[in-house]
């Protein structure tokens, strides 16, 4: 039986760019080789595509020359259900021109990307058009899960209970600095969190206690992303994580987890710096899995990460975060990651599921929706170009049928 071939893509222009990679490699590691052939598919800070075996090395990464490792650099054919990693580099003789090279052909691409341009719903919008399965939730469900405005939109006109913030753009804040942040603290007590938009990983991520502090944080935010959320804070939250797996209604749940900080909220450092000197990533934080706080709890946490997963049709793993609120005990949704660092597969080994055994399941569920996918007609005959080629009169509503 041939073997199914992987293309996993990571990297790209994002703030998170050094965490793609090591998510990226982690995975690559868990695949079993007697299943699948695997081509990395690193992306640059720049944008530009690359393939080759020197990109399984981690060293390579610290002072990236692709001419050196002997790297490709690439393209995707968008032609749909090609698949095909093109390469081009010029031909000889008088006539020279570029000479193409099919350097690959993937079966299904495993996207490892965190932050923009990869876990925001633009590489997916790529993969629909070349009509390839991927193994992350699609355009929609990612677009909303990379912008916590949107996002917070969406979970409060969906009734779940999320904490309350108030909004802000840059030019505002240029514009009318002293009424932004009258406005804020009109809306919200302190301490809040102030947040950019579309960025993961806490970068950017800020805790004020005072309007000084305040000013600060939004000046950093700004500095990442014209768009920024100001949070409502809690008092030493209960911070609790649910990783949820499937596809189409067909879902499972992870254990829970309660990630350790010293710090009141998990930051950057927390996630991904301390005990990481073995680039094991999310999966070297400190946490405290199936934490003790009740089953009723957990159950409700559970649930809500489940509907929360089909109410945004997601595919493959994600991890959505949950705060606690150690006074009223209240339960509140934090955010959603369509790729989780380290595609959360820390969080199944607990109940038997190896990574391999993850990775499986995420392309089970690529490949499922896919088919489902192919069912669907995208042809649709009418009368409507031969009538206005003929200039024929009432051409403008013309009935179609489908093919």
């Amino acid at each position: 039986m041939d073997k199914l071939r992987l293309g996993v893509l990571y990297g790209s222009r994002s703030c998170e760019h050094e965490v793609s990679i090591i998510s990226a490699l982690q995975l690559i590691k868990a695949v079993d080789p007697a299943k699948y052939d695997v081509t990395p598919i690193y992306i640059t800070q720049q944008g530009e595509w690359y393939v080759g075996d020197a990109l399984l090395d981690m060293k390579l990464y610290t002072d990236f020359d692709p001419y050196k490792a002997g790297l490709k650099r690439v393209t995707l054919d968008l032609t749909a259900g090609s698949g095909a990693l093109l390469h081009y580099e010029p031909g000889k003789g008088l006539l020279r021109g570029l000479r193409e090279e099919v350097v690959a052909r993937i079966d299904c691409f495993v996207p490892v990307f965190h932050g923009l341009h990869g876990e925001d719903g633009s590489i997916q919008g790529l993969l629909e058009l070349a009509n390839i399965p991927y193994t992350s939730t699609g355009i929609a469900g990612s677009a909303v899960g990379m912008d916590k405005i949107i996002m917070k939109r969406f979970f409060r006109g969906m009734g779940y209970p999320v904490l309350n913030g108030v909004e802000c753009v840059r030019a505002n804040w240029q514009r009318e600095t002293d009424a932004t942040l009258e406005r804020i603290e009109k809306a919200l007590p302190y301490p809040v969190f102030v947040k950019p938009a579309c960025l993961g990983s806490s970068i950017g991520v800020s805790r004020a206690d005072d309007r000084d502090q305040l000013k600060e944080a939004l000046e950093v935010a700004f500095s990442y992303d014209r768009r920024v959320l100001v949070e409502q804070g809690l008092d030493r939250p209960v911070e609790i994580n649910c990783s949820v797996l499937g596809f189409d209604g067909e879902t499972e749940t992870s254990v829970l987890e309660m990630p350790l900080t010293d710090t009141g909220t998990l930051g950057f450092e927390e996630k991904y710096l301390r005990g990481s000197s073995s680039a094991k990533g999310m999966a070297s934080m400190g946490r405290v899995l199936e934490p003790d706080i009740g089953q009723e709890l957990s159950e409700r946490i559970r649930g809500l990460a489940t509907d929360i997963f089909r109410a945004l049709d997601c595919k493959g793993v994600v991890r959505i975060d949950f705060m606690i609120d150690r006074t009223s005990g209240e339960v509140y949704i934090t955010e959603i990651n369509t790729i989780p660092g380290s595609l959360a597969y820390y969080l199944w080994a607990r109940k038997g599921v190896s990574y391999a055994m993850l990775i499986d399941r995420m392309v089970e569920c690529a490949m499922k929706a896919q088919r489902e996918k192919d069912e669907n007609s995208y042809a649709f005959r009418s009368d409507i170009l031969r009538n206005v080629a003929l200039g024929a009169k009432g051409s403008k509503g013309s009935k179609g049928s489908k093919l």
